[in-house]
């Protein structure tokens, strides 16, 4: 006897795997339904005032865009607004095959902010960055310097929203949701950007370079701000599961970090003292 799975079940299924358009059996011509539609749009309906029809036009709903991302992140002065707003947001497709906005995790007044790239699976469902085995992987880096995200770490990721089937961020999604990420950036004000990952580092640092040349190299990050934040990326999690030789490089990007935090925390003594 066959069986067959609930509607439900196999959209779910299919949204897993990446599916995001319906395609029919038949080849449909939609140059030539345009030109039919337009032809009896024109000879059915009476023409109107084109001035009214203007002012329609501004007001029939929500335009979203690069600039209406900027305008609303703009407006927030909280990281609990510039929540509401992300999770609110309907300008990104991304959000449509979602189950949950991932914001972030961790201390928001915490002196490191680690930015990673996108949401995967284990992320989606919980709603929080860096829960899956790379997220296990990153947490116990993160330990081996005395970082930890309910003490003194604060992460989210460049993308709130999960991409079909695990593929990479397009650049137009990317540049879209761009400004949510610098506003939540300035309202952290962290001591220290941990980039995590080649997309992390080419996005925040607006560089061209991959990760190989990115990583390790103490860099700055200023958009918008009156002073620049100290920078350094270094290679996902996720990498590091696929290439274990890696790791050596990732705990000397880690180092760097302790090294520089020791060196923050002295700094803040000493004026202390005068």
């Amino acid at each position: 006897m066959d069986s067959f799975l609930p509607p439900i079940t196999l959209l779910c299924w299919y949204l897993e795997s990446g599916v995001d358009e319906v395609v029919d059996e038949v080849p449909v011509d939609r140059y030539a339904l345009s030109k039919l539609k337009t032809k009896i749009t024109s000879l059915s309906l009476p023409k109107k005032d084109p001035s009214n029809t203007q002012k329609k036009s501004c007001s029939a709903g929500p335009f979203f865009s690069d600039e209406s991302a900027a305008v609303l992140a703009a407006h927030c002065t909280t990281l609990e607004a510039l929540r509401a707003a992300v999770t609110g947001f309907r300008g990104c497709s991304l959000r449509m095959s979602a189950s949950h906005t991932v914001f972030s995790d961790g201390v928001p007044t915490a002196p490191v902010m680690v930015i990673g790239e996108a949401p995967g699976a284990e992320e989606d469902r919980q709603g929080l960055p860096f829960v899956g085995q790379s997220g296990q992987l990153l947490d116990r880096m993160l330990e081996s310097i005395g970082l930890e995200r309910r003490r003194n770490c604060y992460i989210t990721n460049v993308v709130p929203w999960r991409p079909p089937g695990n593929r990479k961020p397009t650049s137009a999604e990317v540049s879209m949701l761009l400004p949510f990420l610098e506003r939540h950036i300035t309202l952290a004000a962290p001591q220290i950007l941990l980039l995590v990952g080649g997309l992390s580092a080419s996005v925040v640092l607006a560089r061209n370079e991959g990760i190989m040349k990115l990583r390790g190299k103490w860099l700055e990050y200023s958009a918008g701000l009156a002073i620049p934040i100290p920078v350094i990326a270094t290679f996902h999690p996720a990498y590091l599961l696929r290439s274990p030789t890696q790791k050596r490089f990732a705990w000397r990007d880690l180092l760097a970090l302790q090294l520089r935090l020791q060196q923050l925390s002295q700094s803040a003594k000493t004026a202390q003292r005068r």
